[in-house]
């Protein structure tokens, strides 16, 4: 083996152990706002927190997880909105403060956005599913990312 060749392997594990502490620190980003989703959450805070600029994070964390850090909590949110809506014992002015939005007309635009329905609309339908167990309630009404709803879609 070449002393080249040599260089060339050292690199590539280096460049391998790299992106492992890289993928680590994003699912520490991804993890906070999961966590902490209806908290204030503010790029520069998630990218200090890692230690990285936050164009950088943001850039990062769309090659990751195919979507913004903003976007991937805007979808946390609302999915959490979903499942208080779901119970039915909760307004969707309370859901929406509750999961950390500042503003009920965006969170309403947002949710129409994801789900397909307004946040009025889905809480009447959800309970017309009194009875399925929630799991499949759940992942029938999973949010769309990145506005790929088709028009309406039943609950």
């Amino acid at each position: 083996m070449s002393h080249g060749t040599i260089c060339d392997v050292t690199s590539a594990s280096d460049e391998a152990q790299q992106r492992a502490r890289d993928l680590a620190s994003l699912r520490r980003v991804r993890d906070r706002i999961d966590r902490e989703y209806a908290d204030p959450l503010d790029l520069e805070a998630l990218a200090h927190g890692i230690n990285i600029s936050s164009g950088h994070l943001s850039r990062q964390f769309k090659l990751a997880y195919g979507e913004s850090p903003y976007s991937y909590l805007m979808t946390r949110r609302v999915e959490r909105a979903m499942a208080l809506l779901r119970r039915g014992d909760i307004s969707v002015t309370d859901a929406c403060f509750a999961v950390g939005f500042s503003s009920l007309g965006t969170f309403s635009t947002r949710f129409t956005e994801l789900v397909g329905l307004s946040p009025r609309e889905f809480k009447s339908r959800a309970d017309k599913h009194e009875g399925v167990p929630s799991c499949i309630v759940k992942q029938v009404s999973r949010p769309i990312r990145n506005q790929e709803v088709p028009g309406r879609r039943p609950l």
